[in-house]
């Protein structure tokens, strides 16, 4: 599948590759894309299902990496520094692990390869059952989140996703195929027996999250070798969005 890309700058060194969570989009890479294009090629994409990409069924690591393999090949980009934020970052572990040529180096921003609880499953429940009335607005759409959302930043977060410029409303995700995939979106990416990515990378983490544990050091390091690990101050999950000059700074330490 060809997904939707942005790009910025340009230059010798090797483009960088933005990949984006669940339920996000390549522009809440926006401030990100823009201080790291004034060195490089960045091309941040909206992976299937999301953004302005196409939908599809099939929501599986291997399915979502051949599509960012497909999408760089379109646009000529060989070896690329592939950085992914939470289900975008097991998108980039998938893709090193059975490309590696692809992968110059390798940035994991604040997720493991691992199995993780259904926490977004009440969430998208909440936002397949809300009524998509024409009179619908932003402030009756929040309001029928709260209950099973509670916390206003990721309610406005998801929001982003909700058209309310067409008429009738609708979502600008593939919701129910985002929902029936879920389970496989929480599994660990597959991993081989043996199969490693030996190209530098780095483990970003947020100060405030536990998506990323002392225990899942010795993971990290079976399969990416070279791993070296971060933390960025005083970031929560989205590490990206609140804490963007800690984030900039350990990419731009990492990228040289």
């Amino acid at each position: 599948m060809r997904l939707r890309a942005i790009e910025a700058g340009e230059g010798p060194k090797p483009p960088l590759v933005l990949l984006h969570g669940l339920f996000g989009q390549a522009q809440n890479f926006a401030t990100v894309q823009k201080a790291l294009a004034a060195a490089r090629r960045v091309v941040a994409l909206d992976l299937r299902n999301h953004g302005q990409s196409p939908h599809g069924p099939a929501m599986d690591y291997p399915a979502m990496a051949a599509d960012v393999a497909e999408t760089l090949a379109g646009l000529g980009v060989g070896s690329a520094v592939v950085l992914g934020h939470s289900m975008g970052g097991k998108v980039a572990m998938t893709l090193a692990l059975a490309e590696p040529a692809l992968v110059e180096r390798l940035v994991v921003a604040d997720i493991a390869p691992v199995d993780y609880p259904p926490a977004f499953r009440a969430y998208a429940a909440a936002m397949r059952a809300m009524p998509l009335s024409p009179s619908l607005t932003r402030r009756t759409a929040d309001a029928a989140l709260a209950a099973a959302v509670p916390d206003p930043g990721v309610r406005g977060f998801l929001l982003q996703n909700l058209r309310l410029d067409s008429d009738p409303p609708a979502w600008r995700i593939g919701l129910d195929e985002i929902a029936e995939a879920l389970p496989a979106i929480e599994a660990a990416p597959p991993l081989r027996e043996g199969v490693q990515y030996g190209g530098p990378t780095l483990v970003l983490s947020g100060e405030n999250s536990d998506y990323i544990r002392a225990e899942h050091r010795p993971l990290f390091r079976r399969l990416f070798p070279a791993a070296r690990f971060a933390t960025v101050k005083g970031a929560g999950h989205w590490v990206h969005a609140e804490r963007p000059e800690g984030f900039l700074a350990a990419v731009a330490a990492f990228l040289g």
